[in-house]
């Protein structure tokens, strides 16, 4: 098979933006077909690059290759749409003058995205805007397609269509996004932009957070013989959040633990009347709405809806732009009334609301001032922090405390308005939208102090895997009106409201009684998992050993330059080891798990 010359490269690109080197000396080619994530934290300059592929920016030094008569469609994060009077005129303007035959594809897409295509723009929701930008892109149907947070707004049905033609697009693909079910299921090489450093690794997004440490490892240990500050500030801007990854199992424990509790509730709430106040849950109970129903210009937003939110319930909300997820919200909080039905509220609740609009930071102050106007200690949670102490939890540096907000990239003042809000009072959390244009590192902070909240949330969000890693249940509305609560993560949620589970359903009501065989006790071990119950401890004990033995030889200072092949071996050993006993550590905590669940 001959070889084929990539259609796009980039060669030691450098740009500056005045004292800030973004980049320093990038380098990158697209081959065609090419399926690639391109992942960073907020500030490493991803949207810029993609504007420089796009044609848009010019870097101040470097080479820049296009093979002739390649195309390149781009969606920006932010498209400015005031130029045009209806939707439809945003998707054709992404059809050259050349190809104007391409209006056929336009409506196509419009058809597909389910866009509104008369509407006017400046009116527009945000997921309609995404789409007529995203139609805008493909139109043209570019050998390059350059995609900037596209899942931003989206709903849910928009995002599987959208994975599905990426994988059928002929042409190359580069896409940046915070959603990593997205990144998992569309990309096959990965391109993660560190500190103005391009990394490539010809795998997809599924492998990037192994690779990711695999580098960030080697990096510390070769650093610490070259300068030990420069080493111990890539361990604070790395090492803290990939140790995250690591200490999920207590969390992972007390997730299921509360779903469990979750079922239960559900089940007990199903099984007495909604009239009748049941004393077990009445000092718990947040939240309880009965048979709750609103409309808008006779078009059903909830149809005859009740629930009980008890305290340390997990709630995700969930379904297609317009099906009234934020309406919901407010029923159930009591800012908006309900046509029919009522709410009633906890006592002593105290609520803290990020609304997806974001309230509006003031550009002239700094993150010093934006959370503490007075003094150095904040208030968080029980306990004084000290508020650079407080920053640094959301990956600020100590230099970021006293600058301007309006130095701060777009992603950036995402991640200050959530400490902001994380910082209030409150027992009581109401996320919508949380994780748009947040990067994976502030997910994964994100994640972790959720995950440590001891009140109760209510998250709407179309990011799947935060979901599947937070939730407790998710309430599902259609978009009909009809709203059903499924107890679990969005995946477990997912399984039994596709229709192959509505047609299995349906087969198995209609099975007699008599006719089902008896069901077995499920959750009794197999010899296997009650043998690895027993042996998986040592197992672990034994890796440990041998993690210190490696650790120890790779502490002698002088190995790096006596032998780079036996410092770089180890390295790769002490990674493996460290895979294993994470291995070992999740299968026996989800067997342990399993043998004390009640059946």
């Amino acid at each position: 098979m001959a070889f084929e010359p990539p259609v796009y490269t980039l060669k030691d690109i450098k740009l500056r933006f005045g004292t800030n080197q973004l980049f320093r000396g990038v380098e990158l080619y697209i081959n065609r077909g090419d399926k690639i994530s391109l992942v960073g934290r907020n500030g490493s300059g991803k949207s810029t690059l993609l504007k420089i592929i796009a044609g848009i920016q010019e870097p101040d030094d470097g080479e820049i290759f296009i093979q002739p008569e390649t195309t390149i469609g781009y969606m920006p994060q932010d498209a400015d749409l005031s130029g045009y009077k209806t939707l439809r005129e945003v998707v054709l303007s992404g059809i050259s003058e050349q190809n104007p035959a391409l209006e056929y594809k336009a409506q196509m897409l419009i058809e597909q995205l389910a866009i509104n295509d008369k509407q006017d723009p400046e009116l527009a929701s945000g997921g309609e805007r995404r789409k007529a930008t995203l139609a805008k892109a493909l139109v043209g149907e570019p050998d390059i397609l350059l995609l900037d947070e596209p899942t931003n707004h989206l709903d849910m049905p928009t995002i599987e269509f959208l994975e599905k033609l990426i994988a059928s697009y002929s042409g190359a693909v580069v896409v940046i996004s915070h959603d990593r079910r997205f990144l998992c299921n569309t990309s096959r090489t990965t391109f993660w932009l560190d500190r103005g450093i391009m990394h490539r690794n010809n795998k997809g997004f599924q492998y990037f957070e192994e690779w990711q440490d695999q580098i960030i490892e080697q990096e510390i240990i070769a650093q610490k013989h070259l300068n030990k500050k420069l080493a111990e500030e890539t361990e604070w801007l790395h090492k803290g959040v990939t140790a995250r990854r690591r200490r999920n199992q207590g969390r992972l424990r007390r997730l299921l633990q509360l779903r469990q509790e979750r079922r239960e509730q559900i089940k007990q709430i199903g099984s007495v009347n909604m009239e009748v106040e049941n004393t077990h849950w009445k000092s718990k109970i947040v939240i309880e709405a009965k048979h709750i129903t609103k409309s808008f210009e006779n078009r059903p937003i909830v149809k005859d809806f009740s629930t009980k939110i008890i305290r340390g319930n997990r709630i995700g909300i969930v379904g297609p732009n317009g099906a009234g997820k934020t309406t919901l919200i407010k029923l159930l909080t009591k800012k908006l009334e309900p046509d029919a039905g009522n709410v009633r509220i906890g006592k002593n609740l105290s609520e803290a609301y990020f609304d997806q609009n974001r309230f509006t930071l003031n550009p002239q102050k700094t993150l010093w001032q934006t959370l503490c106007e007075e003094g150095d200690h904040i208030w968080v949670r029980g306990s004084y922090r000290h508020v650079v102490a407080y920053l640094k939890d959301f990956l600020f540096t100590p230099d970021q405390a006293k600058s301007p907000v309006a130095a701060l990239s777009g992603g950036e003042k995402n991640r200050l308005m959530l400490a902001k809000v994380l910082a209030q009072p409150s027992n009581f959390l109401l996320l919508d939208e949380p994780t748009n244009d947040l990067d994976m590192d502030t997910l994964d902070l994100l994640q972790e102090m959720l995950g440590d909240y001891d009140g109760t949330m209510i998250i709407v969000s179309h990011d799947r895997d935060f979901l599947d890693h937070l939730v407790t249940s998710i309430i599902y509305m259609r978009g009909n009106g009809n709203i059903e609560e499924y107890v679990g993560s969005y995946s477990d949620a997912l399984e039994k409201i596709s229709p192959q589970s509505v047609k299995a359903k349906a087969v198995s009501k209609a099975k007699p009684e008599a006719a089902r065989p008896k069901m077995i006790n499920s959750r009794k071990l197999s010899y296997n998992q009650q043998r690895l119950l027993e042996i998986l401890p040592s197992q672990i004990e034994e890796i440990e050993r041998k993690i210190k033995e490696v650790t120890l030889k790779l502490a002698d200072t002088e190995l790096y330059q006596k032998d780079r092949e036996q410092f770089f071996a180890l390295s790769e050993e002490l990674k493996e080891l460290e895979n294993q006993k994470s291995e070992a550590e999740n299968q026996w905590l989800e067997i342990s798990i399993i043998a004390e669940e009640p059946v």
